[in-house]
């Protein structure tokens, strides 16, 4: 299974279950792994029949950043129906950290799977 990666995207979004967490954007850092056949745009040179990372990420910095939202589990659902949907990925896995959640913590995570893998 070819993948593609995007890792340490940081996006600032409203995010939290207290009120004083929706009057600051806080820092949100978000990793996909996505499934993705590399062989043909790799055989071509056609960025047209390659994954576009950069518009996958501009698509979920849009996402994260629309509206306030209590928990990064609901976040990494969002997005992960977001990228499958849109670009047709199959399968992915996405983790979504919160470094401001807990002080004593580099930070908090939650990674989820969904689709199915490709041989």
């Amino acid at each position: 299974m070819d993948t593609v990666h995007v890792e340490g995207l940081k996006v600032d979004a409203m995010i939290g279950v207290f009120e004083w967490e929706h009057e600051q954007p806080q820092p949100l850092i978000i990793d996909l792994v996505m499934a993705w056949d590399q062989q043909l745009a790799a055989k071509t040179d056609d960025i047209k029949l390659a994954l576009d990372y950069d518009a996958v990420s501009r698509a979920v910095t849009e996402l994260v950043q629309k509206q306030p939202r209590q928990l990064i589990e609901t976040v990494a659902e969002e997005i992960a129906a977001m990228i499958r949907e849109t670009f047709s990925v199959a399968w992915l896995r996405v983790k979504v950290a919160k470094p401001t959640a807990v002080k004593e913590a580099f930070q908090v995570a939650v990674q989820i799977e969904r689709g199915r893998k490709l041989d």
